[in-house]
């Protein structure tokens, strides 16, 4: 029974993925949520985070014991010259701890130095999503495109229907020849065919779609249908308002700058190689000795037998501790301290370079999407003429062809027109909208519909 209800409620679930018609928005927060590239650098900045840690604890002491048990056997002479054997057990251990004491500030560089790499690590995370989001929003608005010209497209289909039923019964009456219906049987197949082709372009966007979502179960994903305005506004911003916030905001010139940070620090934790390091260290250790041959473990001054002590006790007796500090003073390396200095700094004008990079990156974006959206507004009030000249053309060949003053095909070539020309306005009013969306992405306005 329990096999049972769990095996309901995954197919309840299951249903409902499926019959679910998804938002732009929904798209793009499963897209940054689930998709492989944006987990992989998630994976690259818990590693950044990882180094951090491991910056920080270098503050630390370290701290180590070992035991040691050595076994010697075979002949040996004595400090008097004497051969006798020394067959003997030892053993020792020693608990020690050493920290850093100067090195002209490595430590603190070093965690600066790795902060900086966390924040761009963050950054690029950033730029994956963003990137995923735009291409997710273009795919979206490509579904919708194709949504509409399918409509278009059934609407022309309907036009022709009636006219080819009308050709019919016209032509069996012999009002009209055979000719009339054989050009409305032929326009009646070409919108079949124009049908079809939209329906195949929605379905492969919506594959496409599906695809950037990274779904498996793409027969079944859909959208929701999104009523856009049938008259749309001029663009408001400019390439110039734009650019500056742009470059505050985009996440790649954020990456570089702190990139930029980043090599400035390895220069100068490349230049504390120049000072010593010191370093403390203590440690407390007690050894065990036993010799296999005699019970003595030597003789006093006055030459009388040591009887050797117990283990516990020798290590009691053999307790000692230590301290030290030690200084490693740099004399000569052959100058690859002050290359590795140079290489730093060739590093930071690269890391510069790239900087100047990004933004001129980001400033053609943002002026070809200004462009892009000066354009496809003129292309879209261009089709917004056309359309009405061909529609005013439709009529006017409706009215000749019902009076007999012209023929089916030179309406056909009317209502293609206009077919056409509806087709040009969708066309151009959803390259305006993305273009729009990617200006105010660019203006720091979140994607939507």
């Amino acid at each position: 029974m329990k096999r049972f209800a769990v095996l309901t409620l995954s197919l309840i679930s299951f249903v409902a993925f499926s019959q679910k018609k998804w938002s732009l928005e929904e798209c793009v927060n499963y897209a940054v949520e689930n998709n492989l590239q944006v987990i992989q650098n998630q994976y690259s900045k818990k590693s950044q985070d990882n180094s951090l840690q491991i910056a920080k604890r270098e503050y630390l002491p370290s701290v180590s014991g070992n035991i040691n048990n050595n076994a010697t056997f075979g002949q040996g002479r004595d400090i008097f010259g004497n051969s006798n054997r020394n067959d003997n057990f030892s053993n020792s251990a020693n608990v020690g701890a050493d920290i850093l004491v100067f090195n002209n500030g490595r430590l603190e560089k070093n965690i600066r130095k790795t902060e900086y790499d966390v924040q761009a690590s963050q950054f690029d995370l950033e730029r994956v999503k963003n990137d995923i989001s735009l291409q997710i929003a273009q795919q979206y608005l490509s579904v919708l495109l194709n949504r509409e010209i399918t409509k278009i497209s059934e609407s022309a289909l309907e036009n022709a229907d009636k006219l080819y039923k009308r050709a019919k019964i016209t032509t069996e009456v012999g009002t009209t020849p055979k000719t009339v219906l054989a050009e409305a049987e032929a326009a009646l197949a070409r919108e079949k065919q124009n049908v079809k082709t939209a329906e195949i372009n929605t379905n492969r966007s919506l594959f496409s779609l599906a695809m950037l979502l990274q779904l498996s179960d793409y027969k079944n994903f859909d959208i929701q249908d999104v009523p856009l305005n049938s008259v749309l506004d001029a663009p408001l911003y400019s390439a110039e308002n734009i650019v500056n916030q742009a470059y505050e905001n985009q996440p790649q010139i954020k990456a570089a700058e702190t990139r930029i940070k980043s090599a400035e620090a390895q220069t100068e934790i490349t230049k504390t190689a120049f000072w010593p390091t010191v370093t403390a260290n203590a440690g407390i250790g007690t050894s065990y000795f036993n010799s296999l041959v005699t019970n003595y473990a030597g003789v006093d001054i006055n030459g009388n037998p040591i009887k050797e002590s117990g283990f516990f006790k020798q290590y009691k007796d053999n307790f000692g501790q230590q301290l030290g500090l030690s200084a490693n003073i740099p004399i000569f390396n052959k100058g690859i301290t002050r290359l590795n200095v140079e290489q730093s700094k060739i590093n930071e004008e690269i890391a510069k370079t790239t900087l100047q990079q990004q933004k001129q990156e980001v400033l053609q974006n943002v002026q070809k999407a200004q462009f892009d959206a000066e354009s496809n507004y003129e292309a879209y009030l261009a089709a917004m003429e056309a359309e009405k000249s061909s529609r005013l053309a439709l009529d006017f060949a409706e009215k000749s062809y019902e009076a007999g003053r012209t023929t089916i095909y030179d309406l056909n070539v009317a209502r293609n027109n206009y077919a056409n020309a509806q087709g040009s306005v969708a066309q151009a009013k959803y390259n305006y909208l993305f273009s729009m969306k990617l200006l105010n992405f660019y203006a720091g306005i979140p994607l939507s519909l």
